[in-house]
């Protein structure tokens, strides 16, 4: 585990972010990075196939969440 410097501006940002999304800063800078890596190495895809992938690799059955 390392730190990673970021301006101050970008921190509040997380931070912002991370309330909405009921993440820690760390999980939420973190959470970006993963998605802008994913991202960057799949440039076709859509934000959408990126989760939905993800959320396959993990055997998430989104609809099952969605239906109850």
């Amino acid at each position: 585990m390392g730190i990673v410097k970021i301006n101050d501006d970008l921190h509040e940002e997380v931070r912002k972010a991370s309330s909405v999304m009921v993440r820690s800063i760390n999980a939420q800078a973190e959470y970006w990075m993963k998605i802008g890596m994913l991202a960057e190495a799949n440039p076709t895809k859509t934000f959408s196939e990126i989760i939905d992938e993800q959320m396959k690799q993990a055997d998430v059955d989104v609809r099952q969440v969605a239906s109850g």
